[in-house]
């Protein structure tokens, strides 16, 4: 029998008090790997600084994916300014529609009932936690805008509102080829 021994950091709760620590074992993991991708989360921009000040030497492709534009109404999107000095510091910042809904199948859901395969693949992520429906999310967003290589292996990193909680190893896939998707390792996640 062949087996890897690996640990798993559990945080007691979710939030963005963890993330520091969600970084610093994703940046870990991603040295004992030699994964050269990161996929990060990051609404406003304060995580994604965080990012780029851990991963800073090692020469990874960092990628930001936002909020889509869709929830200004919310005030949760990213500001100009901020994408702007985030790709000066050499991050990718991407903000498109979610793969995994906010979409139009979500729109005539809202209007007429119904559900989208899209929606039932997010909420059984969310059963892991909601950093686990979001990394395979901007994981899938990346992957379709070119920004990483579908052929390696990424440390897609995400969170509970704000900040990050959660952490995995992915290989990724194009959304219309969602079933090849693999998530290989939990690195961290709240209990």
């Amino acid at each position: 029998m062949s087996y890897t021994d690996k640990v798993i950091r559990y945080f007691s709760k979710p939030g963005p008090q963890n993330t520091e620590a969600t970084l610093e074992i994703a940046k870990e993991r991603a040295k004992e790997l030699g994964i050269k991708d990161i996929v990060v989360a990051s609404t406003y921009g304060d995580t994604a600084f965080k990012a780029i000040e851990v991963f800073k030497d090692m020469g990874v492709n960092l990628v930001v994916v936002t909020i889509s534009m869709g929830f200004e109404d919310e005030g949760w999107i990213m500001k100009p300014e901020v994408r702007e000095k985030l790709t000066r510091m050499g991050a990718k910042v991407l903000t498109c529609t979610h793969a995994l809904g906010d979409d139009v199948d979500d729109a005539f859901a809202g209007k007429y009932g119904g559900i989208s395969h899209k929606r039932v693949v997010a909420d059984t992520l969310r059963r892991f936690c909601q950093g686990m429906k979001v990394c395979v999310e901007i994981t899938l967003m990346a992957a379709d805008a070119g920004l990483i290589d579908v052929n390696r292996d990424v440390i897609a990193i995400a969170g509970t509102d704000r900040g990050a909680d959660t952490a995995v190893v992915i290989r990724p896939s194009y959304t219309r080829k969602f079933l090849s998707l693999r998530i290989k390792e939990i690195i961290a996640k709240p209990l």
